[in-house]
């Protein structure tokens, strides 16, 4: 018998502001996510007002964890402490981790028109949070993109996907979580059937339209907005409730280690929190 994944929980992102006020909806995060490992915080931002994007995010530290940028729309400059620039466009993913510790800025480089995407932020395990930091920065035409049988489409951002017909590569692969990162787009009531590995916690968050997630019992309903935690399973079954339906998929292997979070230091212990604080202070976080 197939199991398949079905809706545990749900959840509406919140209007919240970061970095110098930008405005966005603070999906999960903090204390709400203790139960989503090895997922730390999800963030949408979008707006077609530069006054709700246009102070960005000044430089500012990280340590112990993974941050993946996914632009819909707009341009984000990235720029570090090791001197590494990235520019960030349309359809463009930046897989960070941050490791022992980054430095860093995301600005806008516009001043009108829209500006939309995604922050992920992944844990990682203690044996890598001490590592030296790294990015990929990748533009829209590294990623595969599959038509889908009876319309809509999918992009895979990271991990392996069998699909009946083929299997498809992201380009970002490997790492303790063994991250699988999709952005869905379906039609109005077309139904797709995704794999997802067995025992990853497994998310669904609604950016366009409205899905029904058709587990083995009675199917449930995510509009947009909302997020979803999924039970384990094979497969995840999922049918589009409007005519323009897009989500993110995202599934991650738990780590199954304590969390200590301070602002943007993810640590195992309260001892480790202090010692990022102190490194950062005395201009050390990253030596």
């Amino acid at each position: 018998m197939i199991h398949y994944r079905s809706l545990l929980s749900s959840r509406t992102g919140q209007p919240a502001s970061d970095g110098d006020g930008v405005r966005l909806t603070r999906v999960f995060g903090g204390a709400d996510s203790r139960h989503l490992d090895p997922f730390l915080m999800l963030d949408e931002f979008g707006s077609d007002e530069a006054a709700d994007y246009i102070g960005g995010f000044p430089s500012h530290p990280h340590r112990g964890f993974e941050t993946v940028t996914y632009m819909l729309e707009g341009r984000m400059l990235h720029e570090d402490h090791l001197g590494n620039r990235g520019l960030l466009g349309p359809g463009g993913v930046q897989w960070m981790t941050a490791g022992r510790g980054i430095i860093h800025s995301e600005m806008p480089q516009q001043d009108h028109g829209s500006m939309r995407g995604f922050q992920l932020w992944l844990n990682l395990p203690a044996a890598e949070k001490m590592q030296p930091a790294h990015y990929q920065d990748l533009p829209p035409d590294a990623f595969p993109v599959v038509r889908l049988k009876g319309g809509g489409q999918l992009k895979l951002i990271a991990g392996n996907l069998a699909l009946a017909d083929q299997n498809v590569q992201g380009p970002i692969q490997g790492g303790k979580t063994q991250p699988l990162y999709i952005d869905l787009q379906l039609g109005a009531d077309q139904t797709q059937e995704l794999p997802t590995p067995v025992g990853h916690t497994t998310l669904l968050y609604v950016y366009e339209g409205a899905v029904a997630v058709d587990g083995n019992d009675t199917p449930a309903t995510l509009t947009r907005g909302q997020l979803g935690l999924l039970s384990d399973g094979e497969l995840v079954r999922l049918t589009a409730q409007s005519a323009d339906t897009r989500l993110l998929l995202m599934a991650a292997k738990p780590i199954g280690e304590p969390v200590v979070q301070y602002g943007p230091f993810v640590m195992n212990t309260e001892a480790e929190i202090r010692q990022a604080v102190r490194d950062y202070q005395l201009g050390q976080l990253t030596d």
